[in-house]
């Protein structure tokens, strides 16, 4: 048998200072490609092999089968070959600095690293051993044409949307019963109840190339299927320890023992599967993993939405509504998903009802500035509830002293809640608008907005519903509520900030004058006349936000997978467990006490500062807010300048209250 020995050009060899040596002696990594760069061109059945005539079918007897292989990319951080299930973009291990091994893994067991900064799904890396060229990122072609349609956990959809980002719309009118997006809807990865039984909403099934992918048993590894099997989730023990004590009241009572549990029709949460999704919640402050309870202020991105945005800029980065070419046509049909899934997710009759904007601060100036300058005249009144943040009180101050109109205030009660009697006193027929807002950011309020919306109907006046804290907390159906107009901002339901949204019913909007004047939003423009597009278009001139409402709407996708009514459950417990043991606390004097609340706890400590109180909280790595909310009016009416504010979302735990509790508690005894 003939001993093949391949060759390697002398003048590839590093020459003597040239690169410095790694740890060891050995060559850098760039030295190391190039080197097995030679040595993969010499093997039998290349070209460059010894002895080997071009189109040579065999060498010394020896077929020539082995195909052409894959270059070599060299990174220092990251020296695991592709295909390895330790590469990822943090290099080997679990990509989180000073984290050897995930949250709840066990050595041998990492393919599921709680840091969602890998692509876990190893059958899925294959092709990046198959020969065939590399992207600039490293990353074989059709590997980057299937990466984005996969779940980091377990091989299902990260993004949400499949290869053919159009074909992730819905073939025809969604059914009621879908639309409502109820139980059956959840994604079966946050429930306890679903162990064993995997993904299974075959829409979301992967699209993949014809040609050029192998199957990742040609390689010796594990498909998806024998993945399944060793993830926790998927165990039948899985969730046999947890149950619902930790995250739940034990009030309640049919859902105490496991085998309770097991039946109740609202299983347990699994807050810890959530968390993963979420790589910031492994950052660490002052030597403290960070514990996020400034959500009404901010929420934070999940993976998918983080991915989602990175494959609009790598894939797809194009103006819209413009331009023949194939980016300008994905841009445009990614944009305006996005638009579709936001008028799905409130409920409103068509997308062409959505307007996209900066936030929910730039929604309600463009109602001011456009339906209010049109429509609102002396001796006109405005009417907003004394628990509005700033921004939907100044832009209605600023028209009503344009136009010579009176802004109007519906009082609250001790609890915080508006008073509705009150309200129907000052609705007259001088009433054009009434805008208030359904969840205070002060005090975590749920106001009655559709009986507030019903009455100013009655009057012959519009309804403005600030939904900005809402939106994350509670089930929004726009056409139900009835309001003329409902806004939101992004950046409150775990997507990007920057974007925002309007609902306008149809007509209204239609009627309406655009605001603000450029391109994209015009039929035809002359020096004597321009004539605007209908809405939304000619609300939104200029070159819009499009990868960030693209983001918008992977994280409305996001929330729909899990289940809104099975979130507001979750944050509703934990924020009946923070009272249950904050209020109690030496000197804490909870602020806002109405029985309708989302969640949001605003406090003050006796014989401190709320700056004082923050502070202490944030050596201890706990992030909340201490300042007036931007909601001077509301803080006032009950003597105060400043709270802290904590705020909750889901993916927070009863572990990490106890520890915001355990540092008020520490602080208490000064008095």
């Amino acid at each position: 048998m003939t001993t093949l020995t391949p060759t390697v050009n002398p003048a590839a060899l590093p020459q003597a200072g040239a690169h410095a040596p790694l740890p060891g002696g050995l060559p850098d990594p760039a030295t190391l490609a190039r080197l097995a760069n030679e040595f993969f061109s010499t093997l039998p059945g290349s070209a460059g092999a010894p002895g080997v005539a071009a189109g040579s079918g065999a060498v010394g007897g020896v077929p020539s089968a082995l195909p052409a292989a894959a270059p070599i990319l060299a990174s220092l951080s990251n020296p695991a070959p592709a295909g390895s299930p330790l590469a990822g973009p943090g290099g080997t291990g679990t990509g989180v600095p000073g984290l050897e091994l995930p949250q709840g893994k066990v050595p041998g067991a990492n393919l599921a690293p709680s840091a969602p900064t890998h692509v876990l799904a190893l059958g899925n890396r294959a092709p990046a051993l198959a020969p065939h060229a590399a992207a600039a990122n490293g990353l074989p072609d059709n590997a980057v044409s299937i990466a984005p349609a996969l779940e980091p956990r377990v091989g299902g959809a990260l993004l949400g949307v499949p290869q053919a980002y159009a074909a992730a719309e819905p073939a025809g009118p969604v059914p009621a019963a879908e639309a409502k997006a109820g139980a059956g809807e959840r994604s079966p990865f946050y429930f306890t109840d679903s162990a064993g039984h995997g993904w299974q909403r075959e829409a979301q099934e992967i699209v993949v190339p014809a040609h050029g992918r192998a199957a990742p048993e040609t390689f010796g590894l594990p498909g998806d299927e024998s993945l399944h099997g060793l993830l926790t989730l998927n165990r039948p023990e899985y969730g046999a320890h947890d149950g619902a004590g930790r995250y739940f009241l034990a009030g309640r009572e049919n859902a105490t023992a496991q085998g309770d549990v097991a039946r109740s029709a609202h299983p347990p949460f699994d807050v810890n599967a959530v968390r993963r999704d979420f790589p910031i919640l492994q950052e660490r402050v002052n030597g403290k993993q960070l514990v996020w309870f400034d959500n009404a202020a901010t929420t934070h991105k999940p993976q998918a939405v983080i991915d989602r945005l990175a494959y609009f800029y790598s894939h797809e980065n194009s103006n819209i509504h413009r331009a023949a070419h194939a980016l300008a046509a994905r841009a445009t049909d990614a944009y305006e998903h996005a638009r579709k899934t936001v008028q799905r997710f409130i409920g409103a009759a068509a997308p062409e009802e959505i307007v996209f904007v900066r936030g929910t601060t730039e929604a309600i100036n463009l109602i001011a500035k456009s339906w209010g300058v049109q429509n609102v005249g002396e001796g006109d009144e405005i009417i907003v509830s004394h628990l509005e943040h700033h921004a939907n009180i100044v832009p209605w101050q600023q028209l009503a002293a344009l136009k010579g109109a009176k802004l109007r205030v519906i009082p609250v009660d001790d609890s915080g809640q508006v008073l509705l009697d009150e309200y129907r006193k000052l609705l007259n027929d001088r009433t054009k608008i009434v805008s208030v807002t359904q969840v205070s950011n002060a005090l975590g309020t749920v106001v009655p907005v559709q009986e507030i919306v019903e009455l100013a109907h009655r009057a012959g006046a519009r309804a403005l519903v600030d939904g900005a804290q809402s939106i994350s907390h509670m089930r929004v159906d726009v056409q139900a509520l009835d309001a003329d107009f409902f806004v939101f901002s992004g950046h409150k339901i775990y997507g990007p900030t920057g974007i925002g949204v309007v609902y306008g019913k149809r007509e209204v909007l239609e009627a309406m004058p655009p605001w603000q004047g450029g391109g994209n939003m015009i039929q035809d423009v002359t020096f004597e006349k321009t004539v605007f597009h209908g809405a939304p278009a000619r609300f939104e001139a200029g070159t819009g936000n499009i990868a960030d409402a693209v983001g918008l709407g992977a994280a409305l996708d996001y929330v729909s997978r899990i289940g809104i009514e099975n979130i507001a459950r979750y944050e509703h417990d934990l924020l009946a467990y923070a009272t249950s043991v904050l209020a109690p606390v030496p000197g804490v004097r909870l602020v806002g006490t109405a029985r309708d609340k989302a969640s949001v706890l605003s406090f003050v400590l006796k014989g401190y500062t709320t700056e004082e109180v923050g502070q202490a909280l944030s050596r201890e790595g706990i992030a909340v807010r201490a300042g007036h909310h931007c909601a001077q009016p509301i803080l006032r009416r009950f003597g105060l300048e400043a709270t802290v504010r904590p705020s909750l979302a889901f993916y927070n735990t009863c572990a990490e209250v106890d520890a915001l509790v355990s540092v008020v508690r520490a602080l208490a005894p000064r008095q």
